[in-house]
């Protein structure tokens, strides 16, 4: 059975040697013909083998240089950038948002996939002035299908309740429009690594080119990595800054805030700066 490879390429160049270098390992030192040979046939003709005169220099496998094969960080960081490629591809190709999720749907190198129930894509109102970035879905968003549905997200509704903003809200003026980073529950609730980030950030940034917000609010360090290449929640939070040609407003996650009640002041303060920038103060 054969292998494809494209040698053209380097992967395929490299792939090839690693297989030669494998072949070698495991004692191959010729070649097989491509037409099957039936060892128990014998010859209409012995032909006496010959052997080389001395001073011809014989040609062997083991003469090849060895080139040592890609690492396994090697391969991981190129397995990584084919990944975010297809990621840029699919949501570059995506016209709506229905389109974007039907390409999050079918993207399979993220590996949160396999272990979710289901794919949490948004909720709320497209079109809204302000659109929330969160980090990822937990138990309950993962079972619902819908983002910030716990307890969490009862606490972020009152949150932005409190200065007149609403999922629910049929007026685009007052209304919220909510996704996540991460579109599957990563498990046991951990925080995403670095390789997940990167593969979900195209999507991200279609996703709010499609929804068209005026200000962006991330909760939590996910978001902030995603958006502002940055960490550090408790030191960017109340400071605006500006990512995909929008202003941006950090935040605490409500999870901290139910946490660590005491904070709730600071994210107070946080919901004024943000009425103000809607009321154009």
């Amino acid at each position: 059975m054969g292998i494809d490879l494209d040698i053209a390429s380097p992967e395929g160049w490299q792939a090839a040697l690693a297989a030669l270098r494998w072949q070698l390992e495991m004692g191959v030192d010729e070649a097989i013909g491509d037409a099957p040979v039936n060892a128990y046939d014998l010859p209409d003709k012995v032909v006496k083998a010959t052997v080389p005169a001395p001073s011809a220099r014989v040609e062997r496998v083991a003469d090849v240089p060895y080139v040592p094969q890609a690492s396994a960080a090697e391969r991981a960081a190129v397995a990584a950038d084919a990944a975010v490629a297809e990621a840029a591809a699919r949501a570059a190709g995506a016209g709506s948002l229905e389109a974007l999720r039907e390409a999050l749907a079918g993207y399979e190198h993220c590996e949160l996939k396999k272990g979710a129930r289901n794919l949490v894509f948004a909720d709320g109102r497209a079109g809204a002035r302000v659109l929330i970035l969160g980090e990822a879905p937990g138990r309950d968003e993962d079972l619902e299908g819908r983002p910030f549905v716990g307890a969490a997200g009862q606490l972020l509704d009152r949150m932005f309740g409190a200065i007149g903003l609403s999922r629910e809200s049929p007026d685009l003026e007052r209304a919220l429009y909510i996704t996540n980073v991460m579109p599957w529950r990563p498990p046991g609730n951990r925080e995403p690594v670095p390789e997940e980030i990167a593969m979900m950030r195209p999507f991200v940034a279609r996703h709010v080119d499609l929804a068209a917000p005026e200000i962006i609010v991330v909760m939590g360090n996910t978001p902030c990595s995603a958006l502002l290449g940055a960490k550090g929640i408790l030191r960017l939070r109340g400071t605006w800054a500006e990512a995909l040609g929008r202003p941006v407003m950090p935040m605490v996650h409500p999870a901290y805030l139910l946490r660590n009640p005491v904070a709730k002041r600071e994210a107070w303060a946080d919901l004024l700066e943000i009425q103000a920038k809607l009321r154009g103060r």
